[in-house]
């Protein structure tokens, strides 16, 4: 079924028409996942709130901008997409689902985040990229056991210090916001292992050689007159490095470490499942 015609039934309110939109949801998957992404759905449909087994929810790529009440029943939810819809604030009801791990919440209209987000202390891969921030939210930095964290396409220009908090941060991914300059906290974060700033207004590099836990550092298309110098072994993608692919190939490597930060983050969700039976 077209999208077009899909975004015409989703303004029909009736029982009929939305479950056209959502196909059969009558009882609890196997899987325990639910993907209802792509559907230009403008209501949540509450028959997934019966599912309180459930683990994975993918609500990306439709016309949401609320979700109810009743979502806070899922308290075994582990991932949860809300990416591409229209969400000018996260739902505090996502905030009350304490065994979230991993959060999607790219390319909608987010500004901010809310404080009670700290409630998730299972959270250890976070989403934000594509929306409006022109800061960090302040709560990120509270998020004690975040891996990874994706805040590329945001207009920001500078990170706070209390980012060298997050202890266990891994991946940061910082693409096409608007730095200037190098952001000094990461000279303070040694146990970063991929720190991508690509697509940034960088000038110059210092040396990262002391970032003992670094592997792949992205730097490619900023107007800098130097690269960064790491320790033997690490990867450098950017200009005047022998050890970096041709442009084009950029985003092959990309996909290679979001892979490899995916399958970490699927086996810690198997863990803890496994630590919940």
């Amino acid at each position: 079924m077209g999208n077009t015609i899909k975004g015409i039934i989703a303004f029909i309110p009736s029982k009929k028409c939305q479950e056209f939109l959502t196909g059969e949801l009558e009882e609890m998957p196997i899987d325990k996942m639910v993907d209802l992404s792509n559907n230009q759905l403008r209501r949540f449909p509450l028959q997934v709130c019966t599912y309180t087994e459930l683990v994975k929810l993918y609500l990306s790529d439709n016309n949401l901008n609320s979700l109810p009440p009743e979502l806070e029943l899922l308290q075994k939810l582990q991932i949860l997409a809300l990416d591409f819809n229209n969400f000018k604030a996260l739902p505090l009801v996502v905030c009350r689902l304490s065994q979230l791990c991993i959060l999607y919440l790219g390319n909608n209209r987010l500004r901010d985040l809310p404080s009670e987000l700290s409630h998730l202390d299972n959270l250890h891969t976070l989403w934000i990229e594509y929306n409006y921030f022109t800061q960090l939210p302040d709560v990120i930095c509270q998020l004690k056991h975040l891996k990874t964290f994706h805040a590329g396409a945001n207009p920001i220009r500078q990170l706070p210090k209390e980012l060298k908090d997050l202890k266990e941060l891994r991946t940061l991914w910082l693409s096409g916001i608007l730095l200037s300059d190098f952001p000094r906290v990461l000279l303070e974060m040694p146990f970063l292992e991929v720190i991508d700033l690509d697509r940034n207004g960088i000038r110059v590099f210092p040396s990262l050689r002391h970032l003992s836990a670094l592997k792949l550092v992205i730097y490619d298309h900023n107007p800098c007159s130097n690269a960064p110098r790491v320790a033997k072994g690490v990867r450098k993608v950017g200009n005047w490095s022998e050890d970096s692919p041709e442009p084009k190939k950029r985003s092959e490597i990309e996909q290679e470490i979001e892979k490899i930060m995916e399958n970490k983050d699927l086996q810690s969700v198997a863990k803890e499942g496994d630590t919940h039976q």
